[in-house]
């Protein structure tokens, strides 16, 4: 008799384990993170700003100034094209003396006006222009702008930094009346109205931050349930031009985490320069969804999973 209680006992401990582990396993604690960055390969990788790398075919880039983080890149060496550049948004980015001259920082003008990037080697970029990029400029000439992913105007803490984004790795086909202002025309472009926006959202607090990450379309993308390419089209038949272009955004503040995303097609469509940027809002996971690409894959997998759902424009100020 004592036998069999004992061995009742050991059954049922033994099922008791196999629950636990087989709820262990169902059920992800608050701290899982089962998506993140491997940041053994890539310390930097771990940041809140950053998507999930796509490992094939493409590197990292991470750019430095004043010993602080200023800018990530990955460059995709097969497409000869950045996939996205991520960054965050301070106060201090915005303006600045810059600690080596102290003077004011400005907006970098120089030769080259887009200079190669020290970080990239020459034979991931299209047809190994020359390093000062005299030579295999598919921009020019083109019709198309030098567009900023990080735009300089986030970065005007210091002449290093605001430099370092003229980077070819940080620049996209962009058509002149998306990318900016031009004469003639009343309004502004959907680039620059998004840039302006988002700039506005920069927290004052020291303990805030806005997280960052933008890029253009370089392969296929979902569209309502639809596989379609994200290309516009080739300069000289080698040059990608996105034909859609998105932006991510992360605020993390005392009340915690929320997220939104911009999808713009690619045109020459102008807007008042008052207009409203809620139709071009979606949620993170609508843009997870049309580019591949799995955003801010850092943060806890059920802080993501609220964050990311919601989109909340009104609490953006988009109306």
């Amino acid at each position: 008799m004592k036998i069999f209680r004992l061995l009742t006992i050991l059954l049922t401990a033994a099922l008791t384990f196999q629950a636990c582990s087989s709820d262990d396993e169902d059920t992800p604690s608050a701290n899982t993170n089962a998506n993140k960055n491997d940041v053994t390969r890539h310390p930097d990788a771990g940041r809140m700003e950053f998507p999930r790398l796509k490992e094939n075919n493409s590197v990292l880039i991470v750019h430095r100034s004043q010993g602080e983080v200023n800018y990530c890149v990955e460059w995709d060496y097969n497409m000869k094209s950045q996939r996205w550049s991520c960054y965050t948004l301070l106060a201090k980015n915005l303006s600045g003396k810059d600690p080596i001259t102290g003077r004011n920082v400005t907006r970098y003008y120089g030769f080259p006006q887009y200079p190669l990037d020290p970080d990239l080697p020459l034979n991931y970029y299209l047809d190994r222009p020359s390093e000062d990029y005299t030579i295999n400029d598919y921009f020019s000439g083109s019709g198309f702008d030098h567009g900023h992913i990080c735009p300089s105007a986030d970065r005007l803490n210091s002449n290093e930094a605001n430099y370092q984004t003229f980077f070819l790795t940080n620049m996209q086909p962009q058509i002149k009346r998306f990318n900016g202002s031009e004469n003639g025309y009343d309004g502004t472009s959907l680039w620059l109205a998004m840039e302006n926006k988002v700039r506005s959202w920069t927290p004052r607090n020291s303990t805030d931050t806005l997280y960052v990450c933008r890029g253009g379309t370089i392969g296929n993308v979902t569209l309502n349930g639809q596989t379609t390419s994200g290309i516009m089209t080739l300069i000289n038949s080698k040059l990608v031009v996105p034909k859609y272009f998105f932006s991510a955004v992360l605020l993390k503040n005392s009340l915690g985490y929320r997220a939104l995303a911009f999808w713009f097609e690619h045109s020459n469509q102008y807007v008042p320069s008052n207009a409203s940027l809620a139709d071009y809002a979606i949620s993170i996971d609508e843009l997870e969804e049309r580019t591949g690409i799995d955003f801010f894959c850092n943060l806890p997998d059920d802080v993501e999973a609220k964050v990311e759902n919601n989109l909340a424009v009104n609490a953006w100020g988009l109306k």
